[in-house]
C-alpha cells in the first residue's frame, strides 16, 4: 500500500519561507519520480517542481530561483523548499510519486502567504 504523507505547511507573510515534506512508504523510492503540484483557489492543479531518481529536477516558470525540490533517498523523503512567498503561491500542496506507469498523491497540505 502506498502512502505519501505531506507536512510543512501553513501560514507564512509574503517574503517568508517554508519547507514542505512528504514521506513515502509502499514504494521503491529511489527509482521513482517524486514530485510537488498545487492548486490555488480556483485554480486548476499545476505542476511546482518534479527530481528523477537521479537528481535531475524541473521547475515551473513561476517558481523558478525561489522554490529548491530535493529528495534523501535514505529517508524516503522528498523536500520543497520555498523563499520568497507570495500571496499567489497559496495553495493547497500535493505530494506526487511516479513509478511503473503508475502515480500516486498525497492528501495535501495548505500554503497561505498573507500578511
Amino acid at each position: 500500500q502506498v502512502q505519501l504523507v505531506e507536512s510543512g505547511g501553513g501560514l507564512v507573510q509574503p517574503g517568508g519561507s517554508l519547507r514542505l515534506s512528504c514521506a513515502a512508504s509502499g514504494i521503491i523510492f529511489r527509482s521513482a519520480t517524486m514530485g510537488w503540484y498545487r492548486r490555488g483557489p480556483g485554480k486548476q492543479r499545476e505542476l511546482v517542481a518534479t527530481i528523477i531518481s537521479g537528481g535531475n529536477t524541473n521547475y515551473a516558470d513561476s517558481v523558478k530561483g525561489r522554490f529548491t525540490i530535493s529528495r534523501d533517498n535514505a529517508k524516503n523523503t522528498v523536500y520543497l523548499q520555498m523563499n520568497s512567498l507570495k500571496p499567489e503561491d497559496t495553495a493547497v500542496y500535493y505530494c506526487n510519486a511516479h513509478i511503473d506507469y503508475s502515480a500516486y498523491w498525497g492528501q495535501g497540505t495548505q500554503v497561505t502567504v498573507s500578511s
